[in-house]
């Protein structure tokens, strides 16, 4: 481990005028027999992959400082800054960088160094420019107005060429960054792929990871009510070690392989998306932090935070968009939990405001992690802030994001409407909502949200990321560990099926954009102890049959909105759905199969039609009706087996025959 030590570290720095700081009365764990080394001698390194959509990093090599450092503080007291203009289209990017102590931490758990770092994904092919830039003053890593009475230690510039990439599907690499574009949909900038997503939301806690540097298990506790056990200690994702493999990254002699292997794994079942707090001190897991001590909120781990990006960067090469949650429930601010009740959270930064903790938490989240092509930023995990504290987070973050990546936001279920209302229609806020709901609301509630979006001009991304009830979510397979797969819910029972129909095929065919799947705290691997997503096998391959549907038949899913009406389910009951391009297709899901009859209005053309199977997956498959005429209502008939089951049916214009 990096320390052999753990440390409670106040850190502070004086404040300048226009960014009041608090005051602290404890000093830095000084660091046993630290000798200062000189200064570097400013020379920028360039190295990566000179390729577009790949990270490329400058290295400069400027003053020397230690991670505990407050005079000056080498997160707060320098701002890197490098600008990149591309020579073709004149594109400007202004990207943040950080302290990187040796530049090797990841593998040397360096506590200081001369390494001053930024990342950066260029869009195009061609000649770039750059210049960087290393200003010093008291506090002017998070205040504009202290570049005034900064010095500027150095300016650098120089160019590099890009060639295209190398990367194909799955990697985002080969792909492009995942962009909103003002849909429903996010997609891909190179390939211009719109992106359904499927994925793990549990464990929430999935950087409490053993092999990381400076992170520690938690103290023993018992559950808060209606809260996860914590597992008073850290994963050491073990049951996935079997899954890494040469080639793919670790650190440190063979560190981090079981955590890779887990990635592995996902990837392999066909997910495209994985989440994690990247901060839940005081919540319920206790185990993730990024700086040096759980409490030294002005002093970064540069190890500990290397190692992650290694972790982040797989992922997006086996095609994972990485979803941070940035804080949860329980320290988002000074009202935890769901009851709104005030009390002083120590470890909130800033008590929920935008002060100078929250502020360089994002400046470094962004200058580390923002150059990985496939990322979303979720503003919190049943967040408690008020609209101010939201709207003044999400448009700091966004105005340090060069790339703009999609921001949105989680709550509870009963808070939705407080949390989500105010904030439709701005888009210098959300580019969408990550839901909190019961499995069984998963429909309704994706397309209530869909609908008020669109409505107030501004449409949200709107995707079901966390299963109610809390105690069971998504329940491990039937013979997991024993497990009969059976979750319970009061006095009613659910097992896998029920969330395939209700919520993941729910939430699709609202015209949502996806799903996570939440593992509650009463079953086996649950949100806090999971470190075998094997317990959900049976859950991944559902969800990648659904994927595999849509792309594999080519629907224009982007083009196609809810039209449940159409298949006589106004009230949108959870029966079957339907998603519509009028007068050109149709797909209706069944979720207890049976017949049905579409609503072909005023289209007068011939429709083939043809049916999927989602639990079996396959080629479609003709019922006893193969071919229908408009205008009106017409019967589809039945499926081709198991009428009792749910089934996909899909409805395409037929393609005009040749002429006399």
């Amino acid at each position: 481990m990096k320390r052999g030590w753990l440390c409670w570290l106040g850190a502070g720095f004086l404040a300048s005028a226009a960014v009041p700081l608090p005051a602290f009365s404890q000093s830095p764990v000084p660091v046993a027999g630290a000798t200062r080394a000189g200064d570097g001698t400013g020379t920028v390194r360039i190295h990566g992959e000179l390729k577009q959509w790949h990270k490329i990093t400058l290295d400069l090599d400027g003053p020397f400082a230690r991670e505990t450092d407050t005079d000056p503080n080498p997160f707060t007291d320098y701002r890197l800054t490098a600008t990149f203009r591309h020579g073709a289209s004149g594109r400007v990017w202004e990207v943040p960088g950080y302290f990187a102590a040796d530049g090797r931490a990841a593998e040397t758990s360096a506590e200081a160094g001369t390494c001053w770092r930024v990342h950066f994904t260029p869009n195009a092919s061609g000649l770039w420019h750059y210049e960087l830039r290393l200003w010093q003053g008291r506090g002017v890593a998070i205040d504009d107005n202290a570049l005034t009475s900064a010095r500027q230690l150095f300016h650098r510039s120089g160019s590099f060429q890009i060639g295209p990439t190398d990367k194909s599907f799955p990697d985002f690499r080969g792909r492009g960054r995942l962009e909103y574009v003002g849909q429903r949909y996010l997609r891909t900038a190179g390939t211009r792929e719109f992106f359904l997503k499927a994925g793990a939301d549990s464990p929430e806690n999935l950087l409490g990871y053993a092999d990381f540097d400076g992170t520690v298990a938690p103290a023993r506790r018992a559950a808060r009510p209606g809260e996860n056990t914590p597992a008073g200690r850290l994963k050491s994702w073990q049951p996935h070690v079997r899954d890494w493999r040469p080639g793919d990254p670790s650190w440190q002699n063979g560190r981090g392989k079981g955590l890779i292997g887990a990635l592995n794994y996902l990837a392999g079942r066909g997910m495209n998306s994985v989440s994690m707090l990247t901060y839940n001190a005081g919540g319920d897991g206790d185990d993730v932090w990024p700086f040096v001590a759980r409490t030294a909120k002005f002093h970064y781990d540069c190890s500990k935070l290397d190692q992650w990006a290694l972790v982040f960067e797989h992922a997006n090469a086996r095609g994972l968009m990485v979803h941070f949650k940035l804080q949860e429930t329980e320290m988002d601010d000074n009202r935890p939990g769901a009851d709104g009740t005030v009390r002083p959270v120590p470890e909130a930064l800033d008590g929920g405001d935008l002060g100078p903790e929250r502020k360089l938490y994002l400046r470094e989240l962004v200058a580390r992690f923002a150059h990985l092509p496939a990322l979303q930023w979720n503003l919190g995990e049943e967040n408690s802030q008020t609209t101010d504290q939201i709207r003044a987070m999400a448009q700091w973050l966004r105005a340090l994001d060069p790339y703009d990546h999609p921001v949105v936001i989680h709550t509870f279920p009963s808070q939705q409407d407080r949390v989500y209302n105010p904030l439709l229609g701005d888009p210098t806020v959300l580019t969408g909502v990550s839901l909190q709901n019961h499995w069984a609301q998963a429909h309704r509630r994706t397309l209530h949200w869909i609908e008020r979006s669109t409505v107030a001009g501004h449409p949200w991304v709107v995707s079901h990321d966390e299963q109610n009830p809390a105690s069971g979510g998504v329940p491990p397979d039937p013979g997991y560990a024993g497990h009969d797969g059976v979750a319970r819910d009061g006095k009613a029972t659910y097992t896998l099926h029920e969330i395939r129909k209700y919520c993941l095929w729910g939430t699709l065919m609202a015209g949502g954009a996806g799903v996570e799947y939440y593992f509650g705290y009463d079953l086996p691997q649950n949100d806090l102890q999971c470190e075998d997503w094997r317990s959900r096998e049976g859950s991944w391959r559902y969800a990648r049959l659904a994927l595999s549907f849509f792309r594999e038949q080519h629907i224009p899913f982007w083009a196609l909105h809810n039209a449940d009406v159409l298949v006589d389910n106004p009230t949108h009951e959870n029966t079957r759905f339907c998603l519509a391009q009028p007068g050109e297709l149709y797909v209706i899901y069944l979720t207890e199969g049976g017949s049905v009859t579409l609503d072909l209005q005023r289209f007068e053309q011939s429709f083939s039609v043809a049916w999927y199977n989602p639990r079996e997956g396959g080629e479609l498959q003709p019922g006893t009706v193969r071919n229908v005429r408009g205008p009106g209502r017409v019967c589809l008939g039945a499926p081709p087996s198991d009428p009792d089951q749910d089934w996909v049916v899909l409805v395409r214009r037929s393609a005009p025959g040749p002429g006399p």
